[in-house]
């Protein structure tokens, strides 16, 4: 077991460093040809892969197998803060414009497709997302990963991998192929709120199995108060958009 999650960190620390080279070296090669690329996206970047990796390698995600208080940390880190930070760096616009035109449009082609609208879908992306966590939380899924370390890794990726389709079904940072009403967006969001904080109050009153009772009662409250700040940014930026989109274009206003 212990080998296992030693070479699952090992994978993960040599996708996050390539990840972190890729992106700036993605930036500097198209700044050449098209309009320069807003430094705060690759800032956004950078911060979204260290969270993630934070959780997935070293003290945290040591301690998370014994402490279910730092588990909640590393949950913050890679399911909710490290998705909406990767979704604001705009990573499919920036592979959009490194790739040739030929294979941006099989990109494009790709993003189109019935599955993908799927997955990316409101209502799909929070099933995925928050109902993966009651999954996980409410039944021997969450003892279990920790005695299988592929159980692990792929549980780690399906939570990091649904906040983030969760975001981008929510706020429109990079190209969509269709768009939903911004009402229609508010109220799952709402719901799915809603939903991530009844599970942190449920880990408080019912611990999950092998938790002990103390551990449960801190975890829960780290998950409800540490998961509304992220909340917040994330109501703010959605706020943020609709009323952008609401204002009038080219008004004029006479004296």
């Amino acid at each position: 077991m212990f080998l296992g999650l030693i070479r699952g960190e090992l994978i993960m620390l040599v996708i996050a460093i390539m990840a972190i080279l890729i992106y700036p070296l993605s930036v500097t090669i198209t700044n050449k040809s098209y309009k320069k690329w807003p430094i705060k996206r690759t800032i956004f970047w950078l911060l979204g892969v260290t969270s993630a990796t934070s959780a997935l390698v070293g003290p945290i995600a040591t301690y998370a197998h014994h402490n279910f208080i730092i588990h909640m940390v590393g949950h913050l880190l890679l399911g909710m803060l490290a998705p909406l930070l990767i979704a604001l760096s705009a990573p499919v616009s920036l592979l959009l414009r490194t790739l040739s035109t030929a294979n941006a449009r099989r990109v494009t082609e790709l993003c189109k497709c019935k599955f993908v609208r799927f997955l990316s879908h409101p209502l799909t992306a929070s099933i995925l997302n928050i109902g993966g966590l009651w999954l996980l939380y409410t039944t021997p899924l969450y003892m279990a990963m920790h005695h299988h370390p592929v159980l692990h890794l792929l549980i780690h990726l399906h939570v990091v991998f649904a906040g983030y389709l969760f975001i981008v079904s929510i706020i429109y940072i990079d190209p969509i192929h269709y768009r939903l009403s911004y009402l229609y967006r508010s109220i799952v969001m709402v719901l799915a709120l809603a939903a991530h904080g009844i599970l942190s109050k449920y880990i408080y009153a019912f611990p999950p199995i092998g938790i002990e009772q103390a551990q449960a009662e801190r975890g829960g409250i780290l998950m409800y108060y540490g998961g509304d700040a992220i909340d917040l940014i994330l109501i703010v930026i959605f706020c943020s958009q609709w009323y952008k989109d609401s204002r009038p274009k080219n008004s004029t206003i006479y004296a």
